[in-house]
């Protein structure tokens, strides 16, 4: 099944998009470096159920409003709500900006379960309002450099992909953890949309899946911080190795680990007919990329070529697209998708069966090599 948010894509508006926070912790301050100093958005109000913390951000970045939830949801200027509120809150603030009238961007992931999450789609599709959804690192200089040479045809067809990110787990030093190693979380629902993703961008929709799961031990201890030395539990699995099969019949081997002494993140490599490539870190937006070609042994690296913005360009590129009239790339139907096949392997590893995957979603256009988030493109 696919759902098209704001089915009816026609020019609206003109003039920078104005843009509301909701949620002024920390990862709010990476949006915020970022949006207020692309001219094509203005961000007009700052929101939190912690008025004090909404305050102080928009003292901090000069934001004119600023105050509880309602303070953006009732902004007549917001175009789009940012949504950055904690993950089991984010279909339900969704939900209230789409009521609102609002295009909504949320931090991932979209939902923490297929139920809601197809429900949030099919309420936006009713009010004819967009949504969006990290990652948006797949729209970085580094990925996109890559999904340029496979369409070109560097490595001939595609064919295979293996995915590997494998590291002790964060409770070394992440001084607050345990939400890390349970339910909506551990490393396949942490770390797999931005592995997901990219490969969803290469081959298409995910089709079928079959993944085993495993713990190595049934707590943890926090090895940092304030709370250092305190033991948790773990509730999910913390190695995960999952087999994904594509529309077109292609194939991927992806490895998600907090179990490994050994750290190895951001491995991705694309097999083709006639080469492999390796891809940048795809929870990052820049990176080298190194080709092999078929009959050597010897990796050639080729420099990326784009845009390094980090978190925000997704907001930017939906909110160009709303003023153009056109999709735009961050999808939620493409964080759907991943979600959805996320619970699949979830499902796959506690029926030890291949699982279906129902949901699919478009590749979507690569961007230009020019693409400018420091360009004034909107005029007023």
């Amino acid at each position: 099944m696919s759902h098209a948010t704001g089915a009816s894509f026609g020019p609206v508006g003109s003039g920078p998009v104005g843009v509301g926070i909701i949620g002024a912790g920390v990862i709010s301050k990476q949006y915020l470096d970022n949006l207020t100093s692309f001219p094509d958005v203005k961000v007009v109000a700052i929101g939190d159920l912690f008025e004090e913390a909404a305050a102080a951000r928009a003292a901090e970045y000069g934001i004119g409003k600023h105050g509880g939830v309602d303070a953006v949801l009732n902004d007549p200027d917001v175009e789009i709500v940012v949504n950055l509120t904690i993950p089991a809150a984010h279909v339900e603030v969704a939900t209230q900006a789409v009521n609102a009238g609002k295009h909504v961007w949320s931090e991932k992931p979209f939902s923490l379960d297929r139920e809601s999450g197809l429900g949030l789609l099919k309420v936006a599709d009713a009010a004819g309002v967009r949504l969006g959804c990290a990652p948006d690192t797949f729209l970085g200089a580094g990925l996109q450099t890559a999904r340029r040479m496979i369409e070109r045809g560097d490595i001939g067809t595609p064919l295979t992909a293996l995915t590997l990110m494998q590291s002790p787990g964060p409770e070394s030093w992440h001084p607050n953890p345990a939400f890390l190693f349970q339910d909506g979380a551990g490393p396949l629902f942490d770390i797999g949309p931005y592995y997901l993703t990219t490969l969803v961008q290469t081959f298409g929709s995910i089709r079928r899946v079959a993944a085993f799961g495993s713990k190595s031990r049934e707590t943890r201890v926090i090895g940092s911080g304030p709370k250092a030395g305190e033991v948790f539990d773990v509730t999910v699995p913390t190695h995960v190795s999952s087999i994904l099969e594509f529309e077109n019949g292609e194939s991927a081997q992806s490895i998600f680990s907090f179990d490994s002494p050994l750290k190895r993140a951001g491995f991705v490599e694309i097999t083709g007919t006639d080469a492999t490539i390796a891809l940048p870190d795809p929870n990052m937006f820049d990176g080298d990329i190194r080709i092999c070609a078929l009959g050597s042994d010897d990796w050639t690296t080729v420099p990326s070529v784009g845009s390094t913005a980090s978190r925000g360009a997704g907001v930017l590129e939906m909110a160009r697209a709303i003023r153009e009239g056109r999709p735009h790339r961050a999808q939620g139907e493409l964080a759907f998708h991943v979600l959805d096949t996320m619970a699949s392997i979830a499902e796959s590893i506690d029926n030890r069966a291949f699982v279906d995957v129902e949901s699919s979603a478009d590749k979507v256009p690569a961007l230009p090599e020019d693409w400018d988030p420091t360009a004034a493109t909107l005029s007023a």
